[in-house]
Formats: structure tokens, sequence, C-alpha cells
């Protein structure tokens, strides 16, 4: 890879929408996030927008490295970093959130029968004001490609 290349993936890297509320969807459940908007980010998620919050909901994780393997094809695993904790997922979850990863334009890597999918400084913030009118808005994430 060039260095200009990697210049590019280092980059910092937006998205909105649907794919941001993906995104915080995916990685919540595993947050340090209070059970009141676990849930409410839950229902977002599964399309209901009545929810009883109303203030905003922040989802970080300090990494998000996924890999798959590409010669033994069942495994597939996720580390998600929050703070000095990590937690490890694996299978159909692991699987949710490399594809979800690769939606908002993570760029995938390989090495040795790995195909891996890196994201750091993860912070989507949702709206459910926002979110309740239905127009397209109310969640942004923001993240460094890579880790």
């Amino acid at each position: 890879m060039s260095l200009a290349a990697s210049a590019t993936w280092a980059a910092p890297a937006t998205t909105s929408g649907s794919v941001a509320l993906a995104l915080a969807g995916v990685v919540a459940p595993y947050a340090p996030l209070p059970a009141k908007e676990k849930k409410a980010v839950a229902a977002f998620f599964n399309g209901d927008s009545n929810v009883p919050i109303t203030r905003k909901i922040v989802v970080t994780a300090d990494k998000v490295v996924c890999r798959a393997s590409n010669v033994d094809i069942t495994s597939r695993s996720c580390a998600l970093t929050f703070g000095g904790n990590t937690r490890t997922v694996k299978g159909r979850e692991a699987n949710a959130i490399f594809a979800t990863e690769a939606l908002a334009g993570v760029p995938p890597d390989g090495a040795a029968g790995t195909i891996y999918e890196a994201l750091s400084k993860l912070s989507c913030t949702l709206d459910p004001t926002v979110i309740k009118d239905k127009a397209g808005g109310g969640a942004d994430c923001s993240f460094a490609p890579g880790n």
C-alpha cells in the first residue's frame, strides 16, 4: 500500500442517517451506556422511534476491530474497546458489526487468510427528537478508519 493510500485510509470519516443509526445500533449493546439509552438505541434500530428519551444519546468506542477468515469460513470476531475494557463478540453479532463497518465505508485489509476492518475514535450522536420526525436525520457518526 502506498503512503498516499494509507494517509487516505487514516483520514477521519463521517456518516449520517440510516448508516449512522446502524453503526450506533450494532455498537451500543456493548457500550458503557445506561440501560435506558441502550433500550432507546435498540428501539430506533428496530424501527420504533417512539422512545421516552428526548436528550441526545452518544455512543462511543475507542476501537472496533473485526476479522473474518477466508480460510476457516466459520471464523469471525470483533473486539470492541471502551476505555480500558475490551469486549469480544463472535458469530452473528460479529458479522453484523463487520458488515455495518463496511456499509459505513471502513476499508478492508487482509493478511494471511484473514480480512480485517477496523475503526477508532467512534462517536455517534442520536437525536431522538429529530429521529421521531422520520425525515432522514438525527443520527451522525464520526470515526477514524484503521486502528
